[in-house]
Parts: C-alpha cells; structure tokens; sequence
C-alpha cells in the first residue's frame, strides 16, 4: 500500500508544474500532509526525487506569489479629472483585497503638475522596484526624467495599464503614442453606449457578456490600428451622432516582452465605483503583470461564409479586410469608403459627397444577402446590376412603408410592411432577382414577392436592363455600413 501511495504522489508532484502559482499553492499543502502518511523507507526510497522538487517548487511558487508592485501615476499636465482621488483608492483597494499587488503613487504634487516625484519614481534606476505602471488619468507631457528608457522598460517585460486620459498624454511622443495603440483626439458629450465585447474569455472582459451598457465620457481616437492589437471592447458606431464606424473602447497588446492593457473609460467617480469596471481593469491589471492567461494577437477580421452558405454556393463579396473586388463609380470621386473593423463603411465629411461603390464582378440572376446600418437622416441603396435600388433608409419615425422608404423598390413599389429596425441597430436583407422580377425579405419578413420592375429605378449605371451587371452601394446620400455581403448566381 506504501508503493501504491508513493507512485501516486510522484505523478502528483510533476502534475503541479503545469499549474498556475495559485493553483499550485492550494495543492501543496495536500501533497505535503500526503508525504508524511507514506512508510518512511518507501518514501525515501520511491519518493526523494519528487519530495525534493515539491520542496523546489514550494520556494518558487511562495515567491511567485508575492505581491507585485506597480507604480500609479495619476499626474497632469493637462486637464486634470475629478475622478482621480477616488480612482487611487479604488486601485489601493483592489490590490490589497486581491493580495495581487501593491501600489504607489506618483501624483505630480497637489495640483498633478509638479515635477519631483515623476522625477524621484520614474528614473531609469527607479523603474527597477516596479512589476509595472498604470497610467490612471495622466494628460500632457509628463516630466519622466527618460522617456525613451522608459519604453524600453515596457519592453523588457513589464507591465502597462492605461485608463481614460492615457491617451490623452504625451501628444508629442510618436513612440508613446505608437506603444500604447491610439491618441485622444476629442470627445461628445457624456452618453450612454453598448460596448461590444470582442473577446469574451480575456480576463478583463469574460464577466460582461456580449454587450456592456455603460455611461461615461467616451473618446474618439486617431492613430489606431486595430490590426496592431487584440480588440476587448469597441462600437459599431460614433457614440453620440451614430453614425457607422469603427470606434475602439479596451485593448490588449504585446509590448516586446511587456504587455499592455488600455481602456478609455473611466472618467466619471461612478464608473469607478462599478463593479463590472473594477472586475474590467482588475482582468487588466492581472493579464499585463502576467498572472492570467489571455490573448494579446489582433484579431483576424477576414470574413466568412456558414457552412450552409458554403454548401449552397454563396461566395463572399466583401472580405471583411479591404476593398478589393470593387471600385468606386467615379474614380475621380471622394473616396468616402473603407474597410472598418469588418465592416465596409462609407463616411461622408462635412461638406463633401460620397461616391457610389461597384463590385468588379457582373451577375444576371442571383440571391444576395448582407447586412447594414444608417444613422439617423441618412440614406443609401443597394442596386442590382446596377440598376434596380433597394433602398436604404432610417424611417423608423415614419411607421409606413414607402417606395422611398428603408426596403422599398424605390420608384417601384413599397414593401408590404414596415419592418425597419430602430437606428443604430443592424438590418438584415436578401434580395433575389430573376429576369425583371425581385423579392426581398428585410428582418426577417417577406416584404417584396416577385415584384415586376419594368425599367430601371433611377440613378442606374445604365438602362442594359437583360444584361448581366454589378452591385452597386450608393454613398452620394450619406453615411452607411455594410457586412457580410455574400451572393449565390442562380442558373
């Protein structure tokens, strides 16, 4: 029986390297009482290698359980948040209830804009007594005494955490800017928004579902590039005007060795004191120092076709990554579209028109299905070969179906009922079309049925009405989006 317990014990032992330190401390404490129970000529005998590795990682795992210590820096330069005495606290308090890690303060005097302590805590000798560094509300340019040292020390393998206004500093260095992902650029009033969770098992974002509704001030940001890091929270559409667009929330990114963790929100005290955004930056801070698994690689945002469509010969027109496989109408024209965050968007500037979008490829009689979004006093088509619109617009106050209206043929017929979905919400269509004769089914319901279309509906490339023509997506009339375009030739 001494045998037996020893074997067991031993294959116990080399088990608890593949676990995590916390996990692995629960379980030696087990193995240890279960030490003592086994004869000590079998445990000797059987056991010393394996008792002497339990004791090796007994050391390693105390030590690696140790809390790890992060410097805040709360100073400004710039605009300095309200919010910032209680966000201290809120980080105080969560590493010590947590036991993760400890905390000081680099706060830029009273008034966040004195140099000492910035100067004192984020010296490159300094840096050296830190796991890693939040940047909790920071604005302007800090006075880190080196600051090109102080990226490398990111890249050595420490951590970084950034919350809000971490964007909103260092304007004037590219390398910041490029380390930490994106740059404040401006921000609407505080709104209430649905940020989409992009990856629900990453630790900062495994506890908010598919959709995250919360009030804050949210940014708009410029210099991002999502395919230099792995999305956590985004919209599908500017927060106050709603207009379709990529707009980034949180993200994760590796840092050579180091890792980084960004949200912007956290500008208003009750944000702070929420428990779903202190679980959201806890997931942060825990992923960046190391001690939870997640993902830090960009997302790969090609479209893809179900299987069923697979099967049933629909092909993808857009790809999700660029704008290959069509042109703009006008080649001359504003180029007002562009791929978003798997999304083909078209964005109207103050003051500009947009183009109209024609896909390379010509179809006669097809099926095609895709998705869209219009913001409020908005509209645009989508044309079969080119020449047959089915409209698009944000009707949701009309109530009445309408030739000209969201689903409409336009100057043809009206759907038979008005199944507009409210703005800023995804549409869903398929139309079919076989000889002159269309049907379309918009959310779900069949609203057109083999409806005879005799002539071209109105801003047509051309009047070659039996030919075989493109699609056409109108972006002369305003903002829209479109995803998952896919389409099935009929014979």
């Amino acid at each position: 029986m001494g045998r037996a317990a020893s074997t067991v014990f031993v294959a116990r032992v080399h088990a608890l390297i593949l676990l995590d330190p916390s996990t692995r401390m629960n379980s030696m404490g087990e193995l240890t009482s279960e030490l003592e129970r086994i004869p000590m000529k079998v445990s000797f005998r059987n056991c010393r290698a394996a008792a002497g590795l339990l004791a090796a990682l007994i050391l390693t795992t105390n030590l690696a359980a140790a809390p790890k210590k992060l410097l805040v820096v709360t100073a400004t330069q710039g605009f300095r948040h309200s919010s910032i005495p209680l966000a201290e606290k809120v980080l105080a308090g969560l590493g010590e209830q947590s036991g993760v890690f400890t905390v000081d303060f680099a706060r830029g005097g009273a008034n966040g804009k004195e140099s000492a302590d910035i100067i004192e805590k984020m010296s490159p000798d300094a840096l050296k007594n830190y796991d890693g560094v939040i940047f909790c509300n920071t604005t302007g340019d800090l006075p880190i005494p080196d600051k090109d040292a102080f990226l490398k020390w990111i890249q050595s393998g420490k951590a970084f955490i950034g919350m809000h206004s971490a964007t909103d500093t260092f304007h004037g260095h590219p390398a910041f800017i490029e380390m930490i992902g994106g740059e404040f650029l401006s921000h609407g009033p505080q709104v209430g928004v649905e940020c989409i969770n992009q990856d629900p098992e990453h630790p900062s974002t495994r506890h908010l579902g598919s959709t995250w509704p919360i009030f804050d001030e949210i940014y708009i940001l410029k210099n991002f590039h999502r395919e230099k890091v792995h999305g956590l929270l985004t919209l599908d559409k500017e927060p106050n005007k709603l207009y379709p667009g990529d707009f980034p929330i949180a993200w994760s990114k590796q840092i050579g060795r180091g890792k980084l963790f960004y949200t912007s929100l956290g500008h208003r005290e009750d944000v702070w004191l929420s428990e779903k955004y202190q679980k959201h930056i806890m997931g942060g801070i825990q992923w960046a120092l190391g001690l939870e698994e997640g993902s830090a690689k960009p997302q790969d945002l090609t479209a893809e076709l179900s299987r069923e469509e697979k099967k049933d010969g629909f092909k993808l027109l857009f790809n999700g990554e660029d704008l290959n496989g069509w042109k703009l109408r006008n080649a001359e024209g504003e180029k007002s579209w562009s791929a978003q965050n798997g999304m083909l968007v078209n964005t109207i500037k103050e003051g500009k028109h947009g183009t109209d979008l024609v896909s390379e490829e010509k179809f006669k009689d097809f099926v095609i299905r895709y998705d869209y979004m219009v913001p409020s006093n908005s509209n645009s088509g989508l044309y079969l070969r080119g020449r047959y619109e089915i409209q698009i617009a944000e009707d949701s106050a009309r109530k009445k179906a309408a030739p000209g209206g969201n689903g409409g043929i336009y100057n043809t017929a009206a759907g038979t009922e008005f199944v507009s979905r409210p703005v800023g919400q995804w549409q869903t269509a398929q139309a079919t079309i076989r000889g002159n004769k269309i049907s379309v089914i918009l959310n779900g319901v069949k609203i057109h049925d083999e409806v005879e279309a005799p002539k071209a509906t109105g801003g047509e490339l051309d009047q070659k009405l039996e030919e075989p023509g493109p699609i056409m997506l109108q972006g002369d009339h305003g903002a829209v989006a479109f995803r998952n375009i896919r389409i099935k030739p009929l014979k």
